[in-house]
């Protein structure tokens, strides 16, 4: 429990290897994640060549430790093996659409979520990568991803080589909602954000954006109505060119 309360994202990692011994049995047990119907609809890429991770860091905007991170895991969301399962046992499969790639989205998730726990439980240091459902048409050609597989999230994996400060965290009180959902006020949302906004680092964020609030550097840089849209498109695209809609 305390691993997990003490956690952190993990960016530069030693150049030692993990076995692949050791990959397969963290893998394994992440397996027992929860999965929708049981259908284990997911697949894990694991890539360890340096070629092929300089082939995937375009699609992550170049982050460093895409290319210095031993292993590199893509997480998909996987209704072909399943598919292919029901066609050779005579039945009828229909998972081209998009309840069947939120299924499958949800349990390679769920399957993340729970390896990056497993390798944090053994001293390693994971780094989660927002930027896979940013370029996912990218993945899907360097990974040869055919139809009804579709990149989720990614993970760069090593044993560290920094030990940054912990991120900060909203207050228990922003996120739990009891009974039913409770709007906010304006003063709960000074509340809330209190602590974030008052933090040196994202003082400092403001002035490095010259922006006059924190919350105008998400809105007018780093996550834009523009940016928003196009990806959008570029993502719904893939999804529907790799069968799911």
């Amino acid at each position: 429990m305390e691993s997990i309360k003490n956690r952190k994202t993990i960016r530069r990692y030693q150049q030692k290897d993990i076995s692949e011994i050791l990959l397969n049995e963290m893998l394994e047990i992440s397996f027992r994640a929860s999965t929708v119907g049981n259908m284990q609809v997911y697949s894990v890429i694991v890539t360890r060549d340096v070629e092929m991770k300089a082939k995937l860091s375009p699609a992550h905007f170049n982050q460093p430790m895409v290319n210095q991170a031993p292993v590199v895991l893509t997480f998909c969301a996987d209704f072909r093996r399943f598919t292919k399962w029901c066609k050779e046992r005579k039945a009828v499969p229909e998972y081209g659409n998009f309840q069947s790639f939120m299924n499958a989205s949800i349990d390679a998730l769920l399957l993340a979520q729970t390896f990056c726990t497993v390798a944090e439980e053994k001293g390693l240091g994971i780094c989660y990568l927002g930027t896979t459902t940013y370029n996912p048409q990218t993945i899907i050609d360097v990974l040869e991803l055919p139809k009804l597989v579709f990149p989720i999230t990614t993970i760069t994996l090593g044993y560290p080589d920094e030990y940054p400060e912990q991120i900060d965290r909203l207050p228990l009180e922003a996120i739990i909602h009891k009974e039913y959902y409770h709007d906010y006020t304006a003063s709960d949302i000074d509340y809330i954000y209190r602590n974030k906004e008052s933090l040196d680092a994202n003082k400092q964020f403001v002035l490095e954006n010259h922006k006059e609030t924190l919350a105008q550097v998400f809105t007018d840089v780093r996550y834009t109505k523009e940016t928003n849209e196009l990806t959008s498109e570029s993502l719904l695209k893939a999804i529907r060119d790799q069968g799911f809609l």
